[in-house]
């Protein structure tokens, strides 16, 4: 009988879907990756299109189980951006794409729902604030621009909620994906009639809670056929990317935090804490007991491959270079500081630590003596200053960060990782061979199928690299630079505010 001991991790990514096979306890057999397609048909606005994340999924699984045994998978966990809305009709067509966790379209019903409610109260009662992440105010914008796809909606769920429905056939919605949502009553734990009403939806509309780790279903016959697996092999309730980020880089102890360099900027805190607070998000950590206070900054790799477009002509031509390479070897000769050019990387509006959809992205300081270098080493700067920002609120809670890890695509830039190393006055721990999320997720499943116990041994899948070290002779020039980056900010944002009037 074949031993089965082979889990698989897929990740519905913000700017590709990738795939991990991963043999317990400390092989990974093979990853498979497609692109993604994120649109913005208006300022603020972030989509994609679920039928490309099904369609990526077949593709990768297909690859992967052309050098695995399907009859060796013991179980598969599907992750993805928190919370993206992905809405089915009555016969479980999608509705529309899905709105993405940056999309910052919803300001007005955000207002609308401050006005409403009390907002000390919802946070305390949630664990999250009134922001533009609540599954409510985007389905309010729905249902005020769009009533004919509003009047059609009979589920509502994640990206990775998703995928498992198109593997196993039934609708869940994973636990973080639903905290998030602003529909789980944290003293409880469930799903509360009267926050999913607040989206003015049926409470049918939102699929039972599923537990990340605990089994939701099984490959139907349908999918097997479709992505070369095998048919009955467990699918797992799945997990939110930044948080099986954490757990893959081996954030599981208090005070470790994780930097995740990907499309998004996410910041992720171990703690056994709960303390809400307005400008951060809370999700539950996947180690029971413990809980995983974080941000997001809305675009980070995003605003990055956006900038090179611009500045390399041909970069998004097909076969041409990567040119993150020639820009971080321009960039290391210009000075920190970017002879004082400043950049704020508000470009998809900004969700954490200031909650603000209508901030935009800007470039101050420009002249005629800076050149592609400099708006290069701007950018890096600027998403690094947000990391910053994010880690002062943690230590004013009460999180006290201690160690630092980065992971995901931007962590290949070491001009960036020491950027953020000079920012924090820090050393910043490098993650080797780290695959993200995927990986992350192939150990819950490994966990679910119970191919291991220990929620720590994830540390064997995940071996550290190099450290970056901080250069004390930037200290002082990104101290100086982090308090006018956020003085910008507080300037520009009544000029943000009245352009969108």
């Amino acid at each position: 009988m074949t031993q089965r001991d082979i889990v698989i991790g897929l990740d519905i990514g913000t700017t590709s879907t990738i795939g991990l096979a991963a043999r317990m306890p400390e092989s990974v057999l093979g990853v498979a990756s497609r692109p993604t397609t994120l649109t913005s048909r208006h300022a603020g606005w972030a989509e994609e299109d679920p039928a490309q994340w099904w369609d990526n999924a077949v593709s990768i699984l297909r690859e992967l189980t052309q050098t695995i045994d399907p009859e060796a998978i013991a179980g598969i966990c599907v992750t993805g951006m928190l919370p993206a809305v992905v809405l089915l009709d009555d016969a479980d067509r999608v509705l529309r794409p899905s709105i993405q966790q940056s999309d910052g379209r919803c300001g007005r019903e955000v207002e609308d729902l401050r006005a409403e409610l009390d907002e000390d109260a919802f946070l305390a009662r949630t664990g999250n604030g009134i922001n533009q992440q609540l599954v409510a105010a985007k389905l309010r914008w729905i249902g005020r621009h769009e009533p004919d796809v509003f009047s059609k909606i009979a589920t509502v769920f994640g990206s990775y909620d998703y995928i498992n429905f198109r593997l196993a056939g039934r609708k869940t919605a994973e636990q973080n994906w639903a905290l998030e949502a602003g529909f789980t009553d944290l003293a409880t734990g469930a799903i509360a009639d009267d926050l999913v009403a607040l989206a003015g939806i049926p409470r049918s509309a939102v699929p039972p809670r599923a537990v990340s780790h605990a089994v939701m279903g099984h490959v139907s016959a349908e999918a097997a056929e479709a992505t070369g697996l095998r048919e009955g092999i467990p699918v797992f309730g799945g997990a939110a990317d930044h948080i099986v980020s954490a757990l893959g880089a081996g954030i599981v102890s208090a005070g470790d935090v994780l930097l995740k360099f990907g499309g998004a900027g996410d910041i992720v805190v171990a703690t056994d804490k709960a303390l809400p607070d307005h400008r951060l998000y809370l999700d539950y950590h996947l180690v029971p007991g413990l809980f995983a206070p974080n941000g997001c900054m809305a675009a980070s790799g995003s605003a990055l491959n956006w900038a090179t477009t611009l500045l390399v002509p041909d970069a998004g031509s097909p076969g041409a270079p990567k040119p993150h390479v020639a820009l971080d070897r321009l960039a290391a000769a210009v000075p920190a500081g970017s002879d004082g050019l400043f950049c704020l990387p508000y470009f998809l509006g900004e969700k954490t630590p200031i909650h603000d959809p209508l901030a935009r992205g800007a470039f101050v300081g420009l002249s005629l003596s800076h050149g592609q270098g400099h708006l290069w080493r701007a950018l890096l700067e600027a998403v690094a200053y947000g990391f910053r920002h994010h880690v002062e609120v943690l230590g004013e809670i009460g999180h006290a960060p201690r160690r630092f890890y980065a992971s995901d695509g931007g962590t290949n830039s070491r001009l960036w990782m020491q950027i953020m190393a000079d920012m924090l006055g820090e050393p910043v721990q490098l993650l080797n061979n780290h695959h993200g999320s995927s990986l992350g997720a192939a150990f819950v499943a490994a966990i679910g199928a119970g191919l291991v116990s220990d929620w720590s041994a994830v540390g064997a899948l995940s071996p550290r690299g190099d450290i970056v070290k901080p250069d004390a002779a930037n200290a002082a020039i990104y101290a100086e630079g982090y308090a006018r980056y956020r003085d910008l900010y507080l300037r520009l944002a009544p000029w943000f505010h009245a352009g969108a009037r």
